[in-house]
């Protein structure tokens, strides 16, 4: 016999709370991070005001705009709302991250950050706001019932988090592009990423065959440990350990708010109480060993037929989610995959929801670093640099860490290098902001460089960013730059409108 014939059959009650615990903590993460800007981003007089996208539309779509933006935001919008909606959030994740009622608790989160999620474009449309959407309607279905964990809730969330993984690898290798398929892209990642941090510099001077080893890995395991989330459990096992080993690197490498962390918490998903409570120092197991209890003597199993049909109906539903991720998933592994009218007519009546999505991180590695300079001016003649929180800016200020906090101005501000200004509508109405000197917008940035004023003229240059050699690291230069050209041409404020104007270039820039 082998040595895991006598193991008694698996228990996930410490998985199922851990699990649901820790959902709670990136539910309060993310809206602490949300708070802290929702004014600047979100309110009256910030970017991207959700009053005036709630107004436009009801006037597009009328009475599907209910449905089109699912959100509570339709029963107020103002400045103070904004902020009750981020104080519950925090204050729910909190009871949730304590163990109170998750059963009702987490629907409540999901409902107040799909009404960010729908009204919050385009900062909050990136892949961990839909995978912590996706997260929390898994782990609702995960927390009932309260007596024993169940074992569909369960696999739903590994296959939700198979599909994050193994999604991400394929949409790499279906691509087609050629960093991947020379395994030269992380020569490339850690200075072209969004948000590097003064680690990925040290990352990118690794020595080639380094880089390409840890390409090679970083597709391995994306593509071959997601497979072992369904295989015996030493394979299960050692799965997670690859999966958190790839999110540990990821997160001490780069800033990517909470998806390292959220990420990590689906991993917990793969293991089980005896797992888990070997990861537990002896000290603190104390709490953990009520895991090993059956469910208590007033709680009584069901009567047979009717366990029967809820077990049956478990798997049927289950089975119907299964089947509508995969559709929404084909959208991104296979985009020429034509389906049936009803299934896309289905599919579009889900989409406002966000809650069943398709993923793949980094399909194409970008090999240039474009950044967007902003400066102002009284007189056209003396600019004065807007210098960003985190995203590259000064030449010799250190990259750093994020950690989970997102900064969602700062990562458009990547996205919007990448384009073209006349298609970045949000990036216009940043620049009337900066021109009236609106303070919460003002206050998304690193400081204020006209004391609270508003300058007469902005400017914004392109340009080419990449780290500075490692030995340069003694004098103080982290990056070195090269002028490409205007991104949108110079601008002043007319009547509350944007007004172009001949360009001012600044003589003898010493910073280039």
């Amino acid at each position: 016999m082998g040595p895991d014939a006598a193991r008694p059959a698996p228990t996930y009650r410490l998985v199922r709370a851990l699990l649901l615990r820790g959902v709670g903590v990136v539910f309060v993460i993310a809206f602490v991070s949300l708070w802290v800007q929702v004014d600047g981003l979100f309110g009256s007089l910030g970017i991207a005001p959700i009053t005036e996208l709630l107004e436009g539309a009801q006037d597009r779509l009328g009475a599907e705009a209910l449905h089109r933006v699912p959100s509570l935001f339709w029963l107020g919008s103002s400045d103070a709302w904004l902020h009750v909606m981020c104080a519950a959030g925090t204050v729910l994740g909190a009871l949730v991250a304590l163990g109170v009622a998750p059963g009702l608790l987490v629907p409540a989160l999901w409902a107040l950050y799909l009404s960010f999620a729908s009204a919050g474009s385009p900062f909050l449309d990136f892949q961990w706001d839909a995978l912590l959407l996706e997260t929390a309607f898994f782990s609702a279905l995960y927390a009932w019932p309260q007596s024993t964990p169940s074992r569909v809730g369960l696999w739903l969330l590994r296959w939700l988090l198979f599909r994050l993984v193994f999604t991400s690898g394929l949409v790499k290798l279906l691509s087609g592009d050629e960093t991947w398929s020379q395994l030269t892209a992380l020569s490339y990642h850690y200075w072209t990423q969004p948000l590097p941090a003064w680690t990925s510099v040290f990352a990118a001077g690794l020595p080639a065959w380094i880089q390409s080893f840890s390409t090679a890995a970083t597709l391995a395991i994306e593509l071959l440990a997601p497979l072992g989330i369904f295989g015996p459990r030493p394979v299960r096992l050692a799965a997670c350990a690859l999966l958190v080993l790839l999110q540990c690197v990821i997160a001490a490498t780069g800033s990517y708010g909470f998806f390292n962390l959220l990420t990590l918490v689906l991993c917990v998903s793969l293991l089980d109480d005896d797992a888990l409570r070997a990861l537990v120092p002896r000290r603190f197991r104390r709490p953990t060993e009520s895991a090993r209890e059956p469910a208590p003597r007033g709680d009584p199993p069901p009567p047979v037929r009717r366990e029967a049909i809820l077990r049956a109906a478990g798997i049927a539903g289950a089975a119907l989610l299964v089947a509508i991720t995969v559709v929404a998933s084909s959208g991104r592994v296979a985009p020429a995959l034509r389906l049936p009218a009803a299934v896309v007519r289905t599919m579009s009546w889900l989409g406002p929801f966000r809650t069943f999505n398709a993923y793949g991180l980094f399909a194409v590695m970008t090999t240039e670093r474009p950044e967007i300079g902003v400066e102002g001016s009284q007189d056209g003649r003396a600019w004065r640099e807007y210098v960003f929180r985190w995203k590259p800016g000064p030449l010799d200020r250190r990259p750093e860490l994020a950690g989970p906090y997102m900064p969602r101005l700062d990562w458009q501000m990547w996205f919007a290098a990448l384009g073209r200004c006349e298609h970045e509508a949000w990036l216009h109405a940043f620049l009337v902001r900066l021109l009236e000197g609106d303070p919460d917008v003002v206050a998304l940035l690193a400081s204020d460089p006209f004391s609270g004023a508003a300058p007469r003229l902005i400017r914004t240059t392109l340009w080419r960013y990449r780290f500075a050699p490692l030995k340069d690291r003694h004098l103080g230069v982290w990056w070195t730059r090269e002028r490409v050209g205007p991104y949108c041409p110079t601008v002043t404020l007319d009547n509350g409108r944007l007004r172009a104007v001949e360009d001012f270039p600044a003589e003898g820039d010493p910073r280039e």
